[in-house]
């Protein structure tokens, strides 16, 4: 049996950008499942911080300015994030590996502050309920800030290499996506775990 081709495809680009890529939606179902595992984690902080009177639980709250310095870097990254996404579109090397050496940087200064962050909490994971949903929701928090710090990494060295193809550069925007998610994530974890102890 012969077959002949229906449609001739081989014109059509190998990426896109956005919803046209099977990583984007991807990236999108992540976000939705980590949303709802961040989601789980506050209603249990929330429900715990409801049946014990005394919240935190034998200790003074949480020192607040590793977490507010930590969300003054987050929301800063928002804009060299949306540099890197713009040049990535535009497939301009030059400026994709400028700003994704600069989100490389943040993240790692981000990853720094969270680890500054854990020895500022006044509790150990096992002292009481209070230090374990507390070390739960931050580290949840901080696997996906090393996460997305590894997949910058990553794709910064790639864009040094020969290895760049409008692919790359789609991988590139997957990942401001992502980005986006980490810091809009932490805006209300900050003030569930530095503003309710202090109601």
């Amino acid at each position: 049996m012969r077959h002949h081709p229906v449609e001739d495809v081989s014109h059509l680009p190998t990426s896109g950008f956005g919803s046209v890529s099977p990583i984007w939606w991807g990236t999108l179902g992540f976000v939705a499942l980590e949303g709802s595992g961040f989601a789980l984690a506050a209603g249990a902080y929330l429900y715990l911080r409801q049946v014990n009177p005394q919240w935190p639980i034998a200790v003074a709250p949480p020192n607040h300015w590793p977490g507010t310095i930590m969300l003054v870097v987050l929301l800063i990254s928002l804009w060299p994030n949306a540099l890197a996404e713009r040049a990535a579109r535009e497939e301009h090397l030059g400026r994709v590996r400028l700003w994704l050496i600069v989100m490389s940087i943040l993240g790692i200064v981000a990853v720094a502050i969270r680890g500054w962050e854990f020895a500022h909490l006044n509790v150990r994971w096992d002292a009481n309920a209070y230090g374990s949903i507390v070390w739960f929701i931050l580290g949840l928090h901080a696997t996906h800030l090393i996460t997305d710090l590894g997949d910058t990494l990553v794709l910064t060295a790639l864009m040094f290499t020969r290895h760049v193809t409008g692919k790359r550069y789609s991988d590139v925007s997957d990942n401001a996506f992502y980005w986006y998610f980490v810091v809009a994530s932490w805006i209300p974890l900050y003030a569930l775990l530095y503003g309710v102890p202090q109601l």
